[in-house]
């Protein structure tokens, strides 16, 4: 009979549904039901509880939420009420930080870590971000404060590319610009995996020709890395800093300054496709292993 139940909304697509029966199995041997499924778009509250399935979602001993293609602006308000009452994998103040890339960057360079150099400045106030591009002598990133997947990223560089940009971006209801300086690198990035304070896994993108982009939704390639103790401590120290018990920390090299920066902080990084374990990424079963300690460790904790 299991002693702990606790509730689980896993991405499918990609190897994600194997990797959910594998990780349901694995808490089964240690006493944790899992009820997966759990999609808070479909929940309703009332009379004290966010009822989603027929689960009541506060009598859970933990919720563990890892879909970052689904999510919804209603979902993620019920995600952060719920962990009001449970404890939730990875934390809603950790992923709410970590969800927007000006946060992200500010918390960070905050604590010591280096990241590239950024801006943030009113929607309005397009002078600024003129004097911006004059500042960093051209080539800056317009970023969306909470894009994934390299999708809204444009490289700016050049005025006549700023002058086309602007009224695009006015017509939107972006409240703010936010940019980065571009840093001068070989196209290719490390991602290192971290789950609970420890290094699990590392891997690289690379850009595909002509573009800068490493996000393999925007083209990148998997490429096979081995780290460096200086990557990993960075990576380590960056997870720690946003709070994300599960974190994908993104570096890159800039040639210029000749030191690692931290570009961005995922805390719903993937697993390795079939596909990408077919060319080596053999890190799956290590990841899997470290989430089902952690969700022990947390619905323990919960009881005590």
């Amino acid at each position: 009979m299991s002693e702990y139940n606790i509730g689980m909304w896993m991405y499918q697509n990609g190897g994600g549904a194997e990797i959910e029966k594998k990780m349901v199995a694995l808490l089964k041997e240690r006493g944790i039901n899992t009820i997966t499924n759990l999609y808070l778009k479909y929940a309703i509250a009332q009379n004290g509880s966010i009822i989603c399935n027929n689960v009541k979602m506060e009598e859970l001993d933990l919720f563990f939420s890892y879909n970052a293609g689904e999510q919804t602006q209603y979902q993620v308000y019920l995600y952060e009420t719920l962990n009001e009452y449970i404890p939730t994998i990875n934390n809603f103040k950790a992923f709410q930080i970590t969800e927007d890339k000006f946060k992200t960057s500010h918390l960070l360079n905050r604590h010591g870590i280096k990241t590239a150099p950024y801006k943030l400045c009113h929607r309005n106030d397009t002078n600024q971000l003129r004097s911006i591009f004059k500042e960093w002598g051209g080539e800056l990133v317009y970023k969306p404060t909470d894009g994934w997947g390299g999708m809204g990223l444009v490289k700016i560089e050049n005025e006549a590319a700023l002058d086309m940009i602007l009224p695009f971006l006015n017509q939107t209801d972006v409240r703010c610009f936010y940019v980065e300086k571009f840093i001068k690198n070989d196209n290719k990035d490390y991602r290192i995996d971290i789950v609970d304070g420890k290094y699990i896994s590392c891997y690289g993108r690379k850009a595909p020709k002509n573009s800068w982009k490493t996000n393999i939704t925007s083209g990148g390639e998997i490429i096979l890395r081995e780290p460096t103790d200086e990557v990993v401590e960075l990576a380590i120290k960056a997870a720690k800093i946003t709070g994300l018990e599960i974190a994908g920390v993104d570096i890159i090299y800039d040639l210029e300054k000749e030191e690692y920066i931290v570009l961005e902080v995922n805390g719903i990084p993937a697993f390795a496709t079939p596909e990408q374990e077919k060319i080596g990424l053999d890190f799956n079963l290590k990841k899997i292993n470290a989430i089902v300690d952690l969700i022990e460790k947390r619905v323990k904790e919960k009881r005590c």
